[in-house]
């Protein structure tokens, strides 16, 4: 487990994907997720099986409160590239549907991630796809974490009858060492 003073990253379990599915399945989180389906069981246990057969380019974990071990959200480094050295971001807060805020929790979560990304994994960069509505995911890595829009995706996302832009998000490691 990778620890800090209030949240640990683990390595997910099969008996966590109940809860995992239930928090992906919140209408308000789904809408942004590039999986819009709502998830059941099977669609769950493939992606378990799936992130288990990629271990060399999937690092997901759950955020677990280390005051009384109960998972309250996920996160993870996925589709590492280990010659240009970068990897999406995937992150959530599903306990209370927190999704990033959350006393702080999500704020050690992600300090934990990527100091786990940029130093035991030597990656260069971290990127996201975030829609234009995501203000709270925006804001959060944006302002807490310097992260820089690297692009715009035009009219990428369907939701509420209109189409939305993407933006591309990204951090050198360079620039979280200077935070």
């Amino acid at each position: 487990m990778i620890k800090g003073e209030l949240v640990g990253l683990r390595a997910l379990e099969k008996e966590d994907l109940p809860l995992l599915r239930d928090w992906r399945n919140f209408p308000d989180f789904r809408k942004n997720f590039r999986e819009v389906r709502e998830l059941n069981m099977a669609d769950q246990e493939g992606w378990f099986e799936h992130l288990q057969k990629t271990k060399s380019i999937n690092f997901m974990f759950g955020i677990e409160k280390l005051e009384d071990s109960k998972l309250i959200g996920a996160c993870g480094l996925l589709y590492v590239n280990w010659t240009a050295r970068y990897a999406d971001i995937s992150f959530y807060i599903g306990e209370k549907e927190a999704y990033v805020d959350d006393n702080g929790y999500a704020s050690e979560a992600i300090k934990l991630m990527l100091e786990y990304g940029f130093s035991n994994l030597n990656l260069n960069k971290v990127w996201m796809e975030l829609y234009e509505f995501d203000n709270r995911k925006i804001k959060f890595f944006m302002e807490r974490y310097a992260f820089k829009k690297d692009g715009l995706l035009r009219e990428n996302c369907f939701e509420g009858g209109k189409y939305w832009n993407s933006f591309i998000l990204s951090l050198l490691s360079k620039e979280f060492n200077s935070l």
